[in-house]
């Protein structure tokens, strides 16, 4: 529990009294690595008692079978702080030392979702093999500097391609409370607001709702939010909107900027089996089984559209969360004993 920027614990208990696991997981060590805020806001304060500091050696403290953790929290912040590296070289040693202990999720897996350029180039490739269930992803545009975004938009203009839908602009980084800080631009001279590297996505209008897909292993579940109401397509002279998507996202959010006509009909709800069909193409493509999907239904097309993704989500309003975790995690150890007996 130690730095001044960054508070990082890993949570260690061993699976025999855990609720439910009808002995399964009986002996085996699974280890929990979340920084203080998430694990306030996950109701994990259950476990602070095992928490263990990580500017000490690991090996002493373990084995672990299983580790479950959001270490975005210290890539991130490893770029520019040496404490955070620090730690981020300490728990890397351990794993390189211990092959056989399990991370929830991979490194590498989790790390290409912190770049909204690769996450975006992620969720581009739903277009193609997932036409046939109405389900895509808003056109983007990679934003490296401003120069190069002049360029870009003069070829485009060059091309007779409207730009402008409105676009939502994003932070290059998409983890962090920074990356929750957004606008939304309607004319091209609201380009002047933007601070690249960024990434520009068409808004595609829905209604003022949104759906969280959260995922934990092969169960999901589907959470209606309020978001952000329609806007008139097509280039005007309205001022940029900031906003902070983590807000307006809230369940109880009450914001002009999510207050839609009385006369608007409600949508649909996303059909089960399109979101299934996300859900089991995401797991293969990322290879992770713990993250959540932003998506909205277009008021045109009714198409499903996918909007984001989000490394270890905070699962609110996903029903027995904690149960469908263990079972996951009982899952995985399981398969790995089996793995290595065979």
């Amino acid at each position: 529990m130690n730095g001044p920027e960054l508070s990082v614990c890993l949570c260690a208990h061993s699976a025999t009294g855990v609720p439910n696991t009808h002995g399964r997981m009986s002996g085996r060590r699974v280890g929990f690595w979340f920084s203080d805020k998430k694990r306030r806001r996950m109701n994990l304060d259950a476990f602070v008692q095992f928490c263990i500091d990580l500017t000490q050696p690991l090996g002493p403290q373990g084995p672990f079978d299983i580790i479950i953790h959001k270490l975005s929290d210290v890539i991130v912040e490893a770029e520019h702080n040496s404490q955070s590296q620090q730690l981020l070289d300490n728990f890397q040693s351990y794993v390189s030392a211990h092959p056989d202990t399990i991370l929830l999720d991979p490194l590498p897996a989790m790390t290409q979702l912190l770049d909204r350029f690769a996450s975006c180039q992620k969720m581009s490739q739903l277009n193609s093999s997932l036409r046939d269930w109405h389900i895509c992803t808003p056109p983007y545009l990679e934003v490296h500097s401003g120069s190069e975004l002049a360029i870009k938009i003069q070829m485009l203009t060059h091309k007779h391609i409207l730009f402008f839908s409105p676009q939502v602009c994003k932070t290059r980084v998409a983890h962090g409370s920074y990356s929750h800080e957004m606008c939304l631009l309607f004319s091209a001279a609201s380009l002047a607001d933007i601070h690249p590297p960024c990434v520009l996505q068409s808004f595609v209008n829905h209604g003022a709702v949104l759906y969280k897909v959260y995922v934990v292993g092969d169960k999901h579940c589907c959470v209606e939010r309020p978001s952000i109401k329609n806007f008139p397509s097509g280039p005007c002279d309205r001022k940029t909107i900031f906003f902070n998507s983590h807000q307006v996202s809230k369940p109880e959010s009450n914001s002009d900027l999510t207050s839609l006509d009385e006369q608007m009909v409600a949508l649909p709800p996303p059909s089960s089996d399109a979101v299934a069909a996300l859900v089991k193409e995401l797991r293969a493509q990322l290879g992770l089984a713990l993250f959540g999907v932003d998506v909205i239904v277009n008021i045109s097309t009714h198409t499903l559209t996918v909007i984001d993704i989000n490394i270890f989500p905070g699962y609110e309003g996903m029903p027995q969360f904690f149960s469908s975790l263990l079972s996951h995690i009982q899952s995985v150890l399981d398969q790995h004993a089996s793995a290595g007996s065979s």
